[in-house]
């Protein structure tokens, strides 16, 4: 393949993926696990636009069997959004999105037969609004909503994760899951009791 470096293991790709074990290594030092542990393939696919990363990152997994992981690098700033996207069609997951230096990012994504996370039935994407507005919109759709019925809440507001928590402990709104697709970015389903 020659538009991007794959390998079987990080140590096998080049400098660029090299200073990208050096960061992995780093992070293990400030106590994160390195992504690198469990990924069966690496493909770094710096420097190459949208949808190269994507349509790599889909030749690899392909070839994968189920449950197995990949690591995916890219400095293209949509293949947070390419691969969220492709992952809810296919079934796969994006499971950890990490900044390795500032712009790059390394997405673990494992292969996965069909679809894993919950449906929603409505989505609100709130990205780029400000604490509280998307509470507040999701809490008004929510109210709307039948008993049962999934809202799938998109935000990048910094505070989001402590005040979704702290609003669903206190209402009738129940938290299955929260997904955070790439650093900073988080995705929350939410149901009506």
């Amino acid at each position: 393949m020659g538009w991007g470096c794959i390998a079987s293991s990080a140590a096998d790709c080049s400098s660029r993926t090299s200073r990208s074990q050096r960061s992995a290594r780093d992070a293990t030092l400030s106590g994160r696990v390195p992504m690198s542990d469990r990924a069966a393939v690496t493909l770094d696919m710096s420097g190459l636009s949208c949808p190269l990363p994507l349509l790599g990152a889909k030749k690899i997994l392909d070839d994968l069997p189920d449950g197995q992981h990949m690591i995916l690098i890219s400095d293209c700033p949509g293949t947070g959004d390419d691969l969220r996207a492709w992952a809810g069609i296919t079934g796969h997951e994006v499971v950890r999105a990490e900044l390795l230096n500032g712009h790059r990012v390394a997405y673990t994504i494992r292969r996965n037969s069909g679809p894993t996370r919950f449906g929603g039935n409505v989505m609100l994407d709130m990205r780029g609004a400000a604490c509280p507005g998307p509470i507040v919109e999701a809490e008004r759709l929510l109210h709307g909503m039948q008993a049962g019925e999934v809202l799938v809440l998109i935000s990048n507001c910094p505070g989001i994760s402590t005040d979704v928590e702290a609003w669903t402990a206190n209402s009738a709104i129940e938290l299955i899951d929260r997904f955070e697709p790439v650093p900073g970015e988080y995705e929350f389903y939410l149901r009506r009791k």
